[in-house]
């Protein structure tokens, strides 16, 4: 599956459109996770925990976007983006969405 950020995929005319798809995770770190990256913020620099949590999510969502295009027969998904909302303290929503499409 080709997943671009662009409009289009190079080289490659786009036959039909899909429509829109997205994978949607919603993730708080564990125990561990949220103890650690509290002791890291009282000393400063970067908060490795709650950076492999956003990483895990954002992965997580990539994953069931690509599935839910594949699912629609989609050959890529062009103009992919993330995005995120706060739900409460340490809960976050990780959105990945774009276009599906069928290439010619």
């Amino acid at each position: 599956m080709i997943v671009t950020t662009g409009n289009e995929v190079s080289g490659r005319p786009i036959g039909e459109y899909l429509g829109v798809v997205r994978g949607i995770v919603v993730r708080a770190p564990s125990i561990p996770q949220k103890f650690l990256g509290g002791l890291k913020q009282i000393i400063g620099g970067q908060i490795q925990s709650y950076t492999d949590v956003c990483e895990e999510a954002r992965r997580h969502a990539f994953d069931l976007m690509v599935n839910n295009a594949a699912r629609m027969g989609a050959d890529a998904i062009i103009g992919m983006r993330y995005d995120a909302t706060e739900f409460s303290l340490n809960v976050t929503e990780v959105l990945a969405y774009g276009t599906a499409v069928k290439l010619t």
